[in-house]
């Protein structure tokens, strides 16, 4: 799984497990703690899914450590008891590459076909962190297209208030609110409750004027509190976590909490400042509010006086039951505090430090980081044995995805030894995933490829092609064209095909080449059809040396079958018809279920 992910997913669950202390809590100091506290203590929840620090040793660390290690020790006997995963279903497939007819491929594709379904699912498991990216950047452009058309619709009809009475009584409450950045001030019909919108230029929007001189001062004062609090800024970071966690129901319910707790503490607020003898008054102000919402969806990108009518009960018993906090609820609500913070770093997340030597794609992979000691010696080669007892048992079960998961743990002395074996036992799928686990800048390659080339082991070679740089399969095409080795020339003309002008001339040279040779024994072609002596061909057959390639063409028009006769340097010789039996023999072989499945 990527580790990107796996950061994600522990900061997920530590965040999931602060919501439910902090509900859990809620019970307790709900009417003991002021509306402030609790709306400000999400914070460290947020904070919590939104950073992904925390100390080296934590809970959330050492139970992920734990939850793969436990993993990685059942996927052996899992894939060992996986009736798939036996020696006998093991393809073995033989390699054709024919340029005439298209049928060509490698021995990697056809070992990575032999699984589908269980690669279909290693590929969905190793690509969820795309699902999961996928998935929040989409909440998040939702999110904000929606405020985007939300802000062209208040748009429509604004009308900048321009008494200066009334602009005048709100530049005197901003000014006592500590307010020094211009607020205005903006009247729209299409709006049904007082609100604020603007992250760095402020706009306070009412439905209108035909309010009394008291209500405009609490709507003003109530708005102008968000503003000072920044809790358009607040929302918006809660919307972030949300897209990000978009898998987690309990930070759905954390962002319901906060916006009811925001209004809750934008009322204590106000009261706060109005005193308690005007505390009705502020709750018929609500009220009167409340009265015409309904026009349009809550917003993130906008606060506004009344828009939650489920919470108005609520809000009208805090109103009416309101009064200051004592000192000592105040020392008791910070020392609470430094203990959600303590509990938000104690629970951690997945330790980055230690995963940032960690292979992303390899759970299983050794963790090293600046602090570690590196193990003796003895300790290396008890991993190496470790791994190489794996490595056989794997082997003889048969299970390719095992074996190339426990492959590049291998030093390379070990790995050149399971190469060796591969290549003289002829077993192309074990070497094929062999090849792909080896590093990057590892010297196989190279030995591999001489060997392979020197032996016309095409098959072999083509397999170690497809780990090879376009540089190095120029350089091995020149050899071959030097060497005038038609069949190694073929197959890398196949790998190297695209825009280059250079070896597309080169091959098509490569094709006159082999047409001329094929002239010279009586073979002509005109398009995919070949005659021999002027007699269209049904069935024309050129196997170079060791079967290693081959060229087939039928035509069921044709009236003669032939076969090309080359000596053991694979230069031609001669031509022959086809006998009967060898026809019979070819089609039955064509005709092999078991060809087909390759």
């Amino acid at each position: 799984m990527n580790l990107v992910l796996k950061i994600f997913l522990s900061m997920s669950f530590s965040g999931a497990l602060l919501i439910l202390a902090l509900l859990w809590g809620k019970q307790f100091f709900k009417n003991k703690a002021s509306r402030q506290w609790q709306y400000y203590i999400w914070l460290v929840v947020i904070l919590r899914l939104l950073l992904p620090f925390g100390p080296e040793t934590s809970f959330m660390g050492k139970t992920c450590q734990a939850i793969e290690q436990t993993i990685t020790q059942a996927a052996p006997s899992f894939e060992m008891q996986n009736p798939f995963h036996t020696r006998e279903n093991v393809l073995n497939p033989t390699v054709s590459l024919t340029p005439e007819s298209g049928n060509s491929s490698s021995p990697a594709e056809e070992s990575a076909t032999a699984h589908p379904f269980q690669d279909i699912l290693s590929l969905l498991f190793h690509q969820a962190w795309l699902i999961w990216l996928v998935v929040a950047l989409g909440m998040l452009i939702r999110k904000i297209t929606i405020y985007q058309s939300f802000i062209r619709y208040i748009n429509v009809g604004l009308v900048p208030v321009s008494d200066i009475r009334i602009l005048d009584k709100l530049s005197i409450i901003a000014e006592q609110e500590c307010i020094k950045k211009p607020v205005e001030l903006c009247i729209n019909p299409l709006v049904s409750s007082p609100l604020l919108i603007g992250f760095f230029h402020p706009c306070i929007v009412l439905p209108g004027m035909d309010i009394s001189e008291k209500d405009f001062q609490y709507i003003v004062l109530h708005e102008l509190t968000h503003y000072k609090r920044r809790d358009i800024f607040y929302k918006w970071l809660v919307q972030v976590a949300v897209c990000l966690h978009w898998f987690n129901p309990l930070v759905h319910l954390m962002s319901r909490e906060i916006t009811n707790a925001c209004e809750l503490a934008c009322d204590e607020a106000v009261l706060a400042k109005i005193g308690y003898n005007n505390a009705q008054n502020y709750g018929k102000t609500l009220l009167d509010a409340m009265a015409a919402v309904g026009k349009y969806q809550e917003n993130p990108g906008v606060a506004t006086l009344s828009e939650n009518k489920q919470l108005l009960k609520e809000r009208l018993d805090a109103i009416m039951n309101f009064k200051k906090k004592s000192k000592l609820t105040g020392l008791l609500m910070s020392a609470l505090t430094l203990c959600m913070i303590f509990i938000a770093a104690f629970i951690g997340v997945y330790p980055v430090t230690a995963a940032s030597g960690q292979m992303l794609e390899d759970p299983q992979a050794l963790k090293i980081n600046e602090k570690t000691t590196l193990p003796a010696q003895e300790e290396i080669n008890t991993h190496y044995e470790t791994y190489s007892t794996q490595a056989e048992q794997f082997y003889e079960k048969g299970s390719l995805p095992l074996f190339a998961s426990i492959f590049p743990k291998l030093d390379e002395t070990t790995q050149k030894t399971w190469l060796e074996q591969f290549y003289a036992d002829s077993d192309i799928p074990f070497f094929s995933v062999a090849v792909n686990g080896l590093s990057t800048s590892s010297s196989l390659f190279t030995y591999f490829a001489e060997k392979a080339y020197v032996d016309e082991e095409i098959a072999f070679f083509s397999t170690l092609t497809d780990c090879m740089a376009e540089t190095e399969l120029e350089r091995w095409l020149d050899r071959a064209l030097e060497d005038e080795n038609w069949s190694f020339q073929s197959m890398l003309f196949d790998k190297l095909k695209g825009e280059n002008e250079y070896y597309n001339e080169l091959e098509k040279k490569h094709e006159n080449a082999q047409k001329a040779e094929y002239q010279a024994i009586g073979v002509t072609m005109d398009g995919k059809n070949y005659y021999y002596h002027e007699q269209l061909v049904n069935i024309f057959l050129d196997i170079r040396i060791n079967n290693s390639y081959y060229t087939l063409n039928m035509n069921p028009a044709g009236t003669v079958n032939i076969k090309v006769i080359r000596d053991a340097n694979d230069k031609i010789t001669g031509v022959a018809y086809m006998t009967e039996a060898e026809v019979t023999e070819l089609l039955k072989d064509m005709n092999d279920p078991d060809d087909k499945e390759m």
